[in-house]
């Protein structure tokens, strides 16, 4: 192959070329005397905006004024009329009550700040409010089509505002003007004490000129900013639910993804204490929803968590605009969400099916209950205390269970020793000593299923529980997140760089749990050929399970690492009292072998079923032999 070489007529040419681009710039340059023109004309316009009325009440505040009629009578068509009026400003208006703090720009006619005012964003009286809403991390914009073809965003037009007090609630209207009497709107309407903000988009004498053959494209976009100690754990919980198809509620992946669903009633961007939603009142046709994950590593800082656009076309009615929605900005709070009856708990993560019943109907108004009369960390400890007497009748069943196994061990023993050679014809006599003696091989199994929907409900309720953000209990700050009590100098990965307290005694607690019930489960029938050693594997799981716990639960919110260090302590005591005060296995032994001397009971319909399987089973292995 030839090898290139340098070509230097075309570094001649490069060189020509960087030369005409450089002239070109430097024949665009104003000159001294243009500048100084340019200059004059700017503070000419803004002392002339300064002599004018205010164009709404004094919770308007002017920023830097700037003057586009010329050049918006040209690219705005009719609504360059909005720009040549006083509220071509760069001013805003605030709307407020005890709970929530709106700004609303004139330019764009949207919400470009957003507190709320019983939450601070990184500690306990730091005096940070959080801020769902800031230094243009969001926007709103309807897409219009003019009867002479042009495509003219809202975010980029000028709204004229006027704020009404109608007794308690306070109402802004923000008016893209064609003319005096034509106009888009978007009506605010605040109430005291609550977090929801009526939101209606209306049209007036614009049949003439938006073009209706096609819906308004809304187009809401957010970077949600990040707001508590742990960046995985709460991008973990940020995200883009919505509420479509009358009632049904869906959400967005946790990486990058989309969804087009129909019918949609809401759309909220979550994050995990506190969420944005926009809600309609007339559910819309269609929808074009985006989440983006902005946290790449979270070993490092960050100040956003995710992205998220929702994309909503606005039908006409007899050429006009008239829909009626809400804004809801405020904690992501079950109790909060539910009372406004629109399906907008559905977004609080509790679980599914029997999960998030037990959570909204038990856990919720138990722990509410508790916590109305002591701090958050003892009444988890209370609720703790509750949970576990309440499931104490089904620990009982399993150690009495596994009381009963130990018993029967020298029988199985003696089975297994006599079957040795014969593994089918073991497993049937196996299940004829446990029907003589009236023990239930499963009975210990079954209590354990019971106990996992409570499990895995207490396991979605502390992560979604408001109530335990920014709460100190001993050595943790905040129980909704982690309780580091030492930073280290590097990242383990899949542990963190801080080490967690709570985690490390509940790993210890659930270390002597596994050694005390290990130990009785180990009478089952040993080893056979072809099977895994059980016993092997549950002595691993002895030092594997805490180790696990001490990873997964080390970025963790502190309340749940806190249940299950007293919930496997009080596990541990309720069956050492079992064991030594309630069991009694020489009773126990007494009625086994008065069982075995009985007529055995008759068999349920699985254990016939089993009974005959391995009957069969035995027979066909016989002919072949």
């Amino acid at each position: 192959m030839e090898e290139k070489k340098l070509d230097v007529n075309s570094i001649i040419g490069f060189i020509l070329i960087f030369g005409i681009l450089l002239w070109i710039m430097y024949q665009n340059e104003p000159t001294a005397k243009e500048k100084a023109e340019i200059t004059k004309r700017e503070q000419e316009a803004a002392a002339k905006k300064e002599v004018q009325p205010a164009a709404t009440t004094s919770s308007v505040t002017t920023a830097t004024t700037t003057t586009i009629a010329t050049a918006a009578s040209s690219t705005l068509g009719s609504f360059g009329y909005s720009a040549s009026l006083p509220s071509a400003t760069n001013a805003t208006t605030i709307l407020e009550n005890d709970l929530i703090k709106l700004t609303i720009a004139n330019k764009g006619g949207y919400i470009v700040d957003a507190q709320l005012k019983k939450f601070e964003k990184t500690k306990k009286n730091s005096g940070e409010l959080v801020a769902l809403i800031q230094n243009n991390n969001a926007t709103l914009n309807l897409k219009l089509q003019t009867k002479d073809n042009r495509v003219l965003d809202t975010k980029d037009m000028f709204f004229e505002p006027t704020l009404i007090k109608n007794g308690s609630e306070s109402i802004l209207s923000m008016k893209l003007k064609a003319n005096a009497n034509s106009y888009l709107e978007y009506k605010y309407t605040i109430k005291p004490k609550d977090y929801l903000v009526g939101f209606d988009i209306v049209s007036s004498d614009l049949k003439n000129t938006l073009n209706s053959s096609k819906p308004i494209d809304l187009e809401w976009s957010m970077k949600t900013y990040r707001n508590e100690k742990s960046v995985s754990y709460e991008n973990r919980y940020t995200e883009l639910y919505f509420g479509h198809e009358d009632g049904k509620s869906d959400y967005l992946g946790q990486s990058n993804d989309s969804d087009t669903p129909t019918l949609v009633d809401y759309v909220a961007f979550k994050q995990h204490f506190f969420t944005s939603i926009l809600i309609s009142d007339k559910p819309l046709a269609t929808s074009n929803l985006s989440s983006n994950n902005l946290v790449q590593d979270d070993k490092k800082d960050t100040i956003f968590t995710k992205e998220f656009k929702a994309n909503l076309p606005l039908t006409f009615t007899n050429g006009e605009v008239n829909q009626k929605m809400h804004w809801f900005y405020g904690p992501s709070d079950y109790k909060i969400l539910n009372s406004y009856d629109k399906n907008l708990e559905k977004t609080v993560a509790l679980g599914w099916g029997i999960f998030g019943w037990i959570n909204r109907h038990v856990f919720i108004p138990a722990f509410d209950f508790i916590s109305g009369f002591m701090g958050i960390g003892l009444a988890i400890i209370i609720f703790t205390v509750l949970v576990k007497l309440l499931m104490s009748p089904v620990t009982y069943k399993s150690f009495l269970s596994q009381a009963k196994m130990k018993v029967l061990r020298p029988d199985i023993a003696e089975l297994n020793d006599k079957f040795a050679k014969d593994p089918m014809k073991k497993q049937q006599e196996t299940m004829k000593l446990y029907n003589k003696a009236g023990v239930n091989p499963m009975a210990g199994c079954i209590p354990a299923l019971i106990q996992m929907p409570v499990f895995y409900a207490l396991f979605q309720f502390f992560p979604a529980a408001i109530a335990l953000r920014h709460q100190n209990f001993l050595w943790a700050d905040d129980l909704s997140s982690y309780d580091a009590i030492f930073q280290l100098p590097f990242h383990i990965p899949g542990y963190g760089s801080h080490i967690s307290l709570f985690p490390i005694l509940a790993s210890i607690a659930i270390f002597f749990y596994m050694k005390m019930t290990t130990g009785d489960q180990q009478m089952q029938a040993p080893q056979q050929e072809g099977m895994p050693d059980m016993q092997a594997i549950m002595k691993i799981m002895i030092y594997v399970s805490p180790l696990m716990m001490l990873f997964f639960f080390n970025n963790y919110a502190a309340g749940l690492s806190l249940y299950n260090f007293i919930s496997n302590l009080i596990t541990i005591g309720i069956m050492l009292v079992i064991k030594n005060y309630i069991v009694d296995n020489d009773k126990i032994h007494a009625q086994i072998q008065e069982n075995k001397t009985k007529e055995p009971k008759k068999q349920g319909k699985f254990a016939t079923k089993m009974q005959q399987l391995m009957e069969q089973a035995e027979a066909q292995k016989k002919l072949k032999k």
